[in-house]
């Protein structure tokens, strides 16, 4: 009897063992892939728009690039001290209203996210660039969330070679604010072409469809001017 009682008791102890040896690595492999995502919990990205005056939403997204919402005249001497040279506005109102200094460029492209497509993305990106070989850029809508959050994440993804998933992120994450409201403008990021929208830039072009409004008015201009 003694020895049955044993034999089953070195039974279940090897059972046990080998449940044991069994389990390990899958215990293993579950902290391997679940232990990574705890320490970026509530560490912003070094490499995100750094935050300097939240009265107007506005952050520096390079040494010459900010973005904001609409500024108003008591906001014009912070924007100077930071050498803003060009103010690029997609609100509809024009920023006369605010910006008086005859120094300070200002071009006005009216956006709207939910019919935005690749012209005009590609005509602010241009304006973005040759402003920016002239000294700091300040990007603005009304909000600085929206159509600025757009353009921004697009700037990240076509100039400094960032992925859409990291430009979402930081447009969604980052502390501009509106995100119920970025449904547009993430269908506009996911979709776009980006290889087509640097070709484009690259080459001069309005647009990456041969078929865009702007491409056929310059391919009749041109027909025209060789008649």
């Amino acid at each position: 009897m003694n020895r049955i009682v044993q034999s089953l008791c070195l039974v279940l102890a090897a059972l046990v063992f080998f449940s044991a040896l069994l389990a390990l690595p899958l215990s293993m492999a579950w902290g391997a892939t679940s232990s990574p995502a705890a320490p970026l919990q509530g560490v912003r990205p070094g490499n995100w728009a750094q935050p300097l005056d939240s009265r107007i939403n506005l952050y520096r997204m390079t040494p010459d690039l900010y973005r904001s919402a609409l500024p108003a005249a008591k906001d014009w001497p912070q924007l100077q001290a930071l050498g803003v040279a060009t103010v690029i506005n997609f609100y509809q109102k024009s920023d006369e209203q605010w910006l008086r200094d005859p120094r300070v460029r200002q071009i006005q492209l009216p956006l709207h996210t939910d019919r935005i497509d690749d012209t005009d993305v590609i005509e602010v990106m241009r304006s973005i660039r040759q402003a920016q070989a002239q000294g700091p850029v300040l990007i603005h809508c009304k909000h600085g969330q929206n159509r600025t959050g757009l353009i921004a994440a697009m700037y990240r993804i076509i100039y400094q070679d960032w992925s859409k998933e990291q430009a979402l992120a930081e447009m969604a994450g980052a502390g501009f604010g509106g995100e119920d409201r970025m449904g547009d403008a993430e269908r506009y990021i996911r979709g776009a072409d980006v290889g087509a929208l640097r070709t484009a830039l690259e080459s001069g072009a309005c647009s990456t469809s041969p078929w865009a409004l702007c491409q056929l008015k310059t391919a009749l201009s041109d027909w025209i001017g060789g008649a």
